[in-house]
Order: C-alpha cells, then sequence, then structure tokens
C-alpha cells in the first residue's frame, strides 16, 4: 500500500490518532512552562529568593525538585497505564485521566508557596505518563503500517506544539508584573483538556486491543469506523490481526510485565528502553530549560525567551523533515547519523562557551537550535517511531511503559543535575555543559551502531519471526522471511535467507 492509497482508505483512523496524539501537547506545555518559570521574573519574585547576583533566583534544589516531581508522578501514570489500558481498552483509560487532569488543574493555579506547586506537579505527572504511552500505542494499532511511522511521530510534533505556545504565553506575559503573569498560563491548561475529554469519548476502540480480548465482532465494527475498505479487506486484515496474536501466544505466552523480560523479549524491552533513555541521554534536556540557560549564558530575559520561541519552532519543523528523512532513509540510519551530528552540536556549544565575548551567548544560542533541528529530525522524532515497532503486539502497552518509565528516570536525573549546571549560584557551567552532554551521546551513539534494528516496512508478524530467529540488528534490512511459515515450526527452525541488496 503506498502512503497516497493508505490516506484515502484511512482517513478516520489519521484523525482519531492525531486526535489521541493532541493530549501530548498537554505535558510539553507544562514541562517547558515549569522550567521556563525559573526565568519568569514575576514567578522568582513571587517563589524565589535574593541570590549571589542580587538577582531573585529560585533556589537549585526547589528547581530540581519542580523538574523532577512531575516525573516521579509520570513514572507512576505510566505503570497504571500498563495495566489499564490492557483492562478498560484504550478510550475509556483516556477519558478517565483527562477527566482527572482537569481537577487536578486547579492546584497549581490557586497555588501560594513552592510546595504546593510540587504536590500539582506529582498529581498532574499520572494523567500526562498516561498520555506519554497510550497515545504511542493507539496510533500504532489504528493505522496500516506505511503510516506507521507518521502517526506515531507526529506525538513528538505535539510535545514541540506544546512547547511552543508555553514559551509564546510567558513571552506575551513579561509586560506584567502581578500574579496573573503566572496564573494565566496555568489556567490555559483547561484549554486543552476539556475540549479532548468530550471528543475522545466518541472515539473507536483499537481493533488490536479488541482482538487480544477475543471480542472479534466488536473489533470488525472499530475496524470499519476506521478505514473505508471494503468487507473481504476487513476481515482479511481481522484475520491477520488474529494470526498475529496467535504466534505472539505461540512464542511467548503472557501478557504481564514480567513477560516483557522473558526469551526473546528481553532483547525487545531493552532495544525499547534505551533507544528511548537516549533521547533523554543525548543533551535534550538543555532544551526543556532553554529560556533559563540561554538567560544564564548572558542574554537579555527577552531574548532568552525569543530564542526559545525559536527553539521549539525548529523542533516541529524537524518533525516535518523527518517524516519525509524516515521514507528514504528508514529508522536506523536516521537515529545513528542524528547522534553523530548531535555530539558534534554539543562540542560546539562547549567550545563556544570558552571565550567571554559578547557573541559568545548568541553563538552558543545558534548552536542550540542547530542541535534542536538535528535531534527533532532523528532521535527526538525517530524514536517514538522505532518503541511502538519493536515490542510484540500482546505486550507493547506494557513494553512501552517500562521503556517511557526508564526515560524518566533519566529525565529526573537530568532533573537533578541540570539546574545544578547552570545556576550561578551553584555549578555555574553555563555553556560548557555542552562538553558533558557530547560524552553521554557517544556512549548512546556506540550502542545504537550495534544494537539498533531497521524495522522500516516490517509487519508485526515479520517483526516477530525476526527476533525469534535472533537476527543481528544490522542484518534486519536485508533479512528474508516469510510469518506464515512460524505456526509450521514455532521452536525456531524455520530457515531465513539472508540476501545482499543489489
Amino acid at each position: 500500500m503506498t502512503i497516497r492509497e493508505a490516506v484515502r482508505l484511512y482517513p478516520k483512523a489519521i484523525a482519531w490518532s492525531i486526535l489521541f496524539s493532541t493530549a501530548i501537547a498537554m505535558e510539553g506545555f507544562d514541562l517547558v512552562l515549569i522550567s521556563s518559570l525559573f526565568a519568569f521574573p514575576p514567578f522568582t519574585k513571587k517563589y524565589g529568593t535574593i541570590g549571589k547576583s542580587g538577582k531573585y533566583q529560585i533556589p537549585a534544589p526547589w528547581q530540581a525538585a519542580l523538574s523532577n516531581g512531575a516525573r516521579i508522578g509520570e513514572i507512576t501514570g505510566l505503570l497504571l497505564n500498563g495495566i489499564l489500558a490492557e483492562r478498560f481498552g484504550f478510550k475509556k483509560t483516556m477519558v478517565g485521566t483527562l477527566a482527572f487532569l482537569t481537577a487536578l488543574i486547579f492546584i497549581p493555579f490557586f497555588s501560594q508557596n513552592l510546595q504546593t506547586l510540587l504536590a500539582a506537579d506529582i498529581l498532574m505527572g499520572i494523567p500526562w505518563g498516561v498520555f506519554q504511552t497510550l497515545t504511542c500505542s493507539y496510533a500504532a494499532e489504528v493505522c496500516p503500517v506505511v503510516l506507521r511511522p507518521y502517526l506515531t511521530t507526529y506525538v513528538n510534533m505535539m510535545w514541540g506544539v506544546g512547547q511552543l505556545i508555553a514559551s509564546g504565553v510567558l513571552r506575551a506575559m513579561l509586560s506584567r508584573t502581578d500574579q496573573w503573569a503566572y496564573r494565566i498560563p496555568f489556567a490555559l491548561q483547561w484549554m486543552w483538556s476539556v475540549p479532548l475529554m468530550v471528543a475522545i469519548s466518541f472515539a473507536p476502540e483499537s481493533p488490536w486491543w479488541l482482538v487480544r480480548r477475543g471480542r472479534v465482532d466488536e473489533a470488525r465494527t472499530a475496524l470499519k469506523r476506521l478505514s473505508m475498505t471494503s468487507q473481504d479487506e476487513m476481515d482479511n486484515t481481522i484475520s491477520m490481526m488474529r494470526h498475529t496474536d496467535e504466534v505472539e501466544k505461540e512464542i511467548s505466552a503472557g501478557t504481564s510485565y514480567w513477560d516483557c523480560f522473558k526469551g526473546v523479549n528481553l532483547r525487545r524491552t531493552e532495544i525499547t528502553s534505551i533507544v528511548w533513555i537516549i533521547q533523554a541521554a543525548s543533551g535534550a534536556s538543555l532544551m526543556g530549560y532553554a529560556a533559563y540557560f540561554f538567560q544564564q549564558a548572558g542574554l537579555p530575559t527577552s531574548i532568552s525567551f525569543d530564542f526559545s520561541m525559536s527553539l521549539y519552532s525548529v523542533a516541529i519543523i524537524g518533525v516535518a523533515i523527518s517524516w519525509f528523512a524516515m521514507n528514504h532513509l528508514g529508522r536506523r540510519t536516521l537515529y545513528v547519523g542524528g547522534l553523530c551530528a548531535m555530539v558534534s552540536a554539543m562540542l560546539a556549544v562547549g567550545f563556544a562557551s570558552i571565550p567571554t565575548t559578547k557573541g559568545s551567548p548568541f553563538a552558543i544560542g545558534s548552536l542550540l537550535l542547530v542541535f534542536t533541528l538535528c535531534y527533532d529530525i532523528t532521535v527526538g522524532t525517530v524514536a517514538y517511531s522505532i518503541v511502538t515497532e519493536m515490542p510484540s503486539s500482546r505486550l507493547r502497552t506494557k513494553t512501552i511503559v517500562i521503556g517511557r518509565a526508564l526515560y524518566n528516570v533519566q529525565g529526573i536525573i537530568n532533573g537533578v543535575i541540570t539546574p545544578y549546571m547552570l545556576n550561578p549560584d551553584s555549578w555555574n557551567w553555563k555553556g560548557k555543559a555542552g562538553f558533558f552532554w557530547a560524552g553521554t551521546g557517544l556512549c548512546c551513539l556506540v550502542w545504537a551502531y550495534f544494537r539498533l534494528p531497521e524495522p522500516k516496512g516490517r509487519t508485526y508478524a515479520e517483526m516477530d519471526v525476526l527476533f525469534e530467529q535472533k537476527i543481528s540488528a544490522r542484518k534486519f534490512k536485508i533479512a528474508v522471511v516469510d510469518p506464515f511459515l512460524l505456526r509450521e515450526d514455532i521452536d525456531g527452525k524455520v530457515e531465513l535467507q539472508e540476501v545482499e541488496k543489489k
């Protein structure tokens, strides 16, 4: 199926997937909102103390706590999603968590101290954790193979949209000096949750989830709401889903978290987890603290927010470029090449921070824009496609949950060390933090070269066979496999031919 045919036959699936993915903009909005408030004068005057520089600062320990509060809640939400989504379905879980989040927004809106803000961050992190994986899983299960990389990576674009809006709102509020300068941005979170909750209540359930629950007739009805294919094609699709589910039962029965670490699924969990950890371990934390980073690098507050808005705009453009690049280059090539470019950009940021000239802060800001473009064309976007393609269908939600939870653990580490790197009253590294992230990025590059396979164009059944046969990462692209032979010889005796590309 070509992309044009897929768009013609699955317009409703595309629309519902986009609607689900829009929820992730709420996470991007609030995470950037919190970190950007550290550079926001009305907020620092209300909640901060006068630092060594004579300006109001949120102390580094509280910066770390506020940054990590949401991560702690997200880990809880991720683990709950692995249970709730498989038990109640994608739609009910999404609507329930949106309703929960709508009620929680009142806490930061009326907060009077940092302790209340921290409690709000932790509690609101729970529904955000659900959104992080449920949106990806839903996109992967309602669209055909050819649309999979676009709809799963659209999640990253929504994250960029949320970050851009948060930065733009704060930039617009710089002229205010009262409490509404930071209360209005908190209140704007309601503009997402209520409309999404109403709209998603009419969405069709994932046919894959219904097949896994043995509700085949309901799966056929859901597929009718998602596609415009003929009845015969729908029956074939349902048969393919049932076949894939049976194959996975025979390879590795079970749908618990523990099953993600058994047998062939251990490798799939490793890839899913580390692909997501690399997103946070390769320097992306500087993007989350963009306004504060630029301010500490020496730029005026207004220009710092202008640069941060440019950065998040570049991130959205990067996702769009990635869609074209994935179609021609594949996931592995983009991911490995992107890490090379990102390591080089971080080294350049570090070297640019050594001279103390007036142009140094602008050079650092420009280089971080280059890093952001490379990140969102490659690692930042491609990861969302890879993590939905690597797990087995029966363990997809739970495997993605484990990977995202470990991503959040890395995010907590970043949330502790990054404020100390940038805070002038602590380590005060400023742009020299680029050297640190270049080192971690190099370690990530080595792993990706040897362990990351190429899933481009593979059906879920083909992926099952490739992993069962222990095909090496660098041979995934050229291995020839027939997934329908697996039922005849499930013990791994099926002969696979590896062919050289002509």
